[in-house]
């Protein structure tokens, strides 16, 4: 009996024995597999260096054109610090030129400062600079004008409209550089 035993242990052993080999062996050929489905191939490779390509290639058109724009902004707006600070001198001059109208001795002196007037209008308004046009019964828009003061209006339709203009506004470009200052009527 234990001669017979221990060959039937010996067979189950050999049969465990020759299980776990012929796993082994398929594990193998299951992990050459897998380890091939792990790696891309080739085309795979090629696609994903492709896609890269494209976006860093459309990342740099987009720098481009967002650099470029910032460029064309910033020359349109170059000369707005200049601007500014010109624009007490233009009030300067139409003071001074509403003031010379009344006296009528200084005929030469008032076209000497209207010529002077009229060249710098002229210069920069080459350079951009346009003027707001405000008129009295105009509406009144808080985006556009600076209201100074309200007055009670002196008529039923000029209720929240313009009623006078103190000081122009002016226009750099599309970029308002100094709000007009209105006086509107009281709703």
């Amino acid at each position: 009996m234990s001669k017979d035993q221990y060959t039937k242990e010996d067979e189950l052993k050999d049969t465990i024995d020759n299980i776990e080999v012929e796993g082994n062996q398929e594990e193998g050929v299951d992990n050459q597999e897998a380890v091939k489905k792990e790696e891309p191939t080739t085309e795979e490779l090629i696609e994903i260096e492709k896609n890269k390509y494209l976006r860093l290639f459309a990342e740099f058109e987009n720098y481009k054109k967002r650099t470029s724009k910032e460029r064309i902004e910033l020359f349109k707006t170059a000369n707005q610090e200049v601007m500014t600070v010109l624009l007490p001198v233009l009030d300067d001059f139409e003071r001074a030129l509403t003031h010379i109208e009344d006296d009528k001795e200084a005929e030469e002196l008032r076209k000497g400062v209207l010529l002077i007037y009229q060249k710098l209008i002229k210069t920069l308004e080459q350079k951009g600079l346009t003027v707001l046009e405000v008129k009295p019964g105009d509406v009144f828009d808080a985006e556009v004008h600076q209201a100074i003061t309200q007055i009670p209006a002196p008529s039923d339709d000029l209720k929240g409209k313009i009623i006078d203009c103190v000081e122009k506004g002016y226009k750099l470009g599309d970029k308002i550089i100094r709000h007009p200052k209105v006086v509107v009527g009281q709703a």
